[in-house]
């Protein structure tokens, strides 16, 4: 049984990282900024996430990067939604000053 999750994890991990760094550029770096259209969906992380994630499993028979059902449009939505949450809570995470694990909080 590890056998076989092993690949399935590493799979999902780097799809992860992928979609949070596709979704990182797409909507908050500086090169893109002359051409990035100014409403709202393309400064959201969990807007542009979902779309990266249903954009890298329609890719995804073009990488060896990782391995999913490319016919099946049901897991092209759960990775879509896999991407945008995960994209969100790692922008919420991680930011230009670092971690913000337990910043904001006030100890009176």
């Amino acid at each position: 049984m590890q056998v076989i999750m092993w690949p399935v994890l590493e799979s999902l991990l780097i799809f992860i990282l992928c979609a949070y760094g596709l979704t990182q550029l797409l909507c908050f770096s500086k090169i893109l900024d002359r051409i990035r259209p100014k409403h709202y969906f393309f400064s959201c992380p969990m807007c542009i996430g979902f779309w990266v994630g249903v954009f890298l499993w329609g890719v995804n028979g073009h990488t060896e990067l990782f391995i999913f059902d490319g016919a099946n449009l049901v897991t092209g939505f759960l990775l879509g939604c896999l991407s945008s949450g995960t994209s969100y809570v790692l922008n919420v995470i991680i930011c230009d000053d670092g971690i913000q694990i337990g910043r904001g909080i006030k100890n009176d």
